[in-house]
């Protein structure tokens, strides 16, 4: 009787042992058990209270009358299913499917946020290294020969830095004489004004970089003011030049006051950043179909061109020196009416990216100092007593192969301080927006991929100023190559800037571009995307070895003193 008893007291009968259920792992399964017991409750009421309607039960169920709607049976089969889900395995079923990995060419999946933090932490760790082994050899953690170069005539630098930009605020003044210009036609910008403009910048461009080598600075503070000059140069050029469309474009709208007398061809829409005109070539020499434009479409489409895009901001309400100003400081080199703002400084990143830029000062000249710097005067001085060339070839491809790391990790430095950092710090100061500053570069399959997407500021100048200006003129094939040669022409004035000479390296280093597109471009190579990202790293990397191994530049290049 006792053990009859106790059998009835745990809800089984007779001689049937059975264990007691375990409590499930899964809250939502007791949950589910619970709906289950109730829902039980609700159509059967007449059901046995034996134990099996609670959330612990020993297994067994009700089974259903013949009878029982179908609502009774879906309920009866989810149970079923939900308890053969929770059945306990010795070895848990792992789930296949078709899928690749991350870094499959095939995948969606584009977060790798945690090999950027490990790119820092490796420098972290290349730093601290360095600094070690330079206390064990000379008792300081750092070097001195490149931090001298910061902090000479840095004054000097600072003045003529400021009286530089400060001298861009011409432009304003000349659109502002040439607007007002009435019955001296000549001064108006269609006629007289674009070539005081130009001759203006030319002038400009030419003194700033001169006052460095008369003043005799080092070859740092020179790149800097020669960089900075290009910026201001490409600011002041897209300024004048839109501004001038628009002057243009309001002289027109007011002589349709007149219409008898008034030009009625269609409104020219000023290519925006980044994008072609919308005028098509060849629309100037097609005057018959002009003239059939109303005249008050014709308004319309020229007060649109006075008008910012987001409705803000009319031309000539802009021409104040705040505005001004406040484009000098936008990081952005095309000029616009109006730009998207944020809301408010966020002064947490601000700060953030202001220690990052010196930061990664640092590491460069860390990278500069330690890996860089002694190559070079290692292999000037190997090469001054050395006249066989299979030796000079020899001593040349192992200098390279020593800087193919530091150069590939200065690039990478250099292009996060300015597109990242500096950038960005400008965009915080400023509330600018729009902040793609750069797209995936780093997946390039040519140069001309690599052009657009590494450096989208200039980039969106070239497209806007001179290739979109020059192409309806000369076609599309040499509105490339014009767009590189001033590109190289540039490159060439910061390189003679840091050898105090012009050899033409950085000019034949730019123009050596347009033959490797060529050959990525041909049956063999296009469409291997690989083959092709591979090709344009070791170029890149290759390349910046080379130019800073020539032989008549390390002799006396200052760098290497």
């Amino acid at each position: 009787m006792t053990t009859s008893t106790s059998a009835n007291v745990n809800g089984v009968h007779d001689h049937i042992l059975r264990p007691r259920a375990s409590k499930p792992l899964d809250p939502q399964l007791l949950r589910t058990q619970g709906a289950e017991g109730a829902s039980k409750d609700s159509y059967f009421p007449n059901a046995p209270e034996n134990g099996s309607s609670t959330g612990q039960t020993s297994g067994r169920s009700t089974p259903l009358p013949p009878d029982a709607p179908p609502s009774a049976h879906v309920i009866s089969s989810t149970r079923k299913q939900l308890r053969a889900q929770q059945r306990r395995r010795l070895f848990p079923t792992i789930e296949y499917a078709s899928r690749v990995s991350h870094f499959d060419p095939k995948s969606d999946y584009r977060d790798f946020q945690g090999f950027f933090v490990l790119f820092w932490i490796a420098l972290f760790i290349m730093a601290v290294t360095t600094m070690l082994r330079n206390i064990r050899d000379t008792g300081y953690p750092m070097r001195i020969q490149i931090w001298q170069l910061f902090t000479v005539k840095v004054w000097e630098l600072g003045i003529a830095d400021a009286l530089m930009a400060s001298s861009t605020m011409a432009s304003l003044l000349l659109h502002k004489i040439f607007r007002s210009t009435g019955k001296f036609s000549f001064l108006r910008w269609n006629s007289g004004g674009i070539i005081i403009q130009s001759l203006y910048q030319m002038v400009w461009f030419s003194f700033w970089v001169i006052v460095p080598f008369a003043l005799h600075w080092t070859w740092t503070a020179q790149v800097c003011l020669t960089l900075h000059a290009l910026v201001m140069l490409m600011k002041m050029h897209s300024y004048a030049f839109y501004n001038g469309h628009l002057n243009e474009s309001e002289r027109r709208l007011h002589a349709l006051d007149h219409p008898s007398t008034a030009d009625k061809a269609p409104a020219y829409q000023y290519p925006s950043a980044g994008h072609s005109p919308t005028v098509k070539e060849g629309d100037n020499e097609k005057k018959d179909d002009l003239e059939d434009a109303s005249i008050a479409q014709l308004r319309e489409d020229l007060a649109k061109e006075l008008t910012s895009p987001m409705g803000n901001v009319t031309y000539p309400n802009n021409l104040t020196y705040g505005n001004f100003i406040d484009f000098l400081f936008c990081p952005t080199l095309c000029y616009e009416l109006e730009y998207p703002r944020t809301d408010g400084i966020s002064w947490s990143q601000l700060g953030y990216k202001v220690l990052a830029v010196f930061g990664v000062i640092f590491l460069l000249t860390v990278t500069s100092e330690e890996f860089i710097l002694p190559v070079l005067v290692e292999s000037a001085s190997r090469l001054e007593d050395i006249e066989s060339f299979s030796e000079i070839m020899l001593i040349l491809a192992e200098s390279i192969s020593w800087l193919l790391f530091p150069f590939m990790i200065t690039f990478l430095l250099v292009f996060l301080v300015i597109f990242e950092y500096v950038l960005g710090a400008f965009a915080e100061i400023t509330c600018f927006a729009d902040r793609h500053f750069y797209s995936d570069w780093w997946n390039s399959t040519d140069w001309l991929e690599f052009s657009r997407e590494w450096n989208i500021p200039v980039h969106n100048f070239f497209r806007r100023h001179v290739y979109s200006a020059s192409r309806p003129h000369i076609g599309k094939r040499m509105a490339t190559l014009i767009t590189f040669l001033i590109s190289a022409v540039g490159h060439e004035i910061v390189m003679a800037c840091i050898t105090k000479k012009i050899r033409g390296y950085g000019f034949m280093a730019q123009m050596s571009q347009l033959p490797i597109v060529m050959i990525q471009q041909t049956k063999f190579m296009k469409g291997k995307r690989v083959l092709n990202n591979v090709c344009f790293w070791c170029s890149m990397i290759l390349g910046l070895s080379l130019v800073s191994l020539f032989r008549n530049d390390c002799y006396d290049c200052p760098i290497t003193g």
